[in-house]
């Protein structure tokens, strides 16, 4: 008997050092994974600021490329009324010169 209660008391011995070594490899791998965690966060958080300059470098690139589309079409509207504006200062040269000498003729 003394042989089979020797045997129970290391099996226990045993399965507490296996449960004690359990609880620090648990332990160890929640510290490692808070570790981790905080510094995928403080690498996150070092690239704000390249986030934000990169964010406002690609706004300031859309607002350039829609002012020179602005300006294009600005620029082409103000050709077709200037374009306008010539033949309608023809025609009315010529409907004023036809006004001044059409009833002599």
């Amino acid at each position: 008997m003394d042989d089979t209660l020797k045997r129970l008391l290391d099996a226990e011995m045993r399965a507490e050092r296996l449960a004690k070594q359990a609880e620090e490899e648990q332990e160890h791998t929640i510290q490692q994974a808070m570790a981790d965690a905080k510094a995928d966060n403080d690498r996150f958080t070092a690239r704000i600021p390249d986030l934000h300059r990169s964010f406002i470098a690609k706004a300031e690139e859309r607002a350039e490329q829609n002012i020179a589309e602005l300006r294009r079409r600005y620029d082409e509207r103000h050709n077709q009324l200037r374009d306008q504006a010539e033949q309608r200062e023809e025609d009315a040269m010529e409907a004023a010169f036809q006004t001044l000498i059409g009833p002599e003729r």
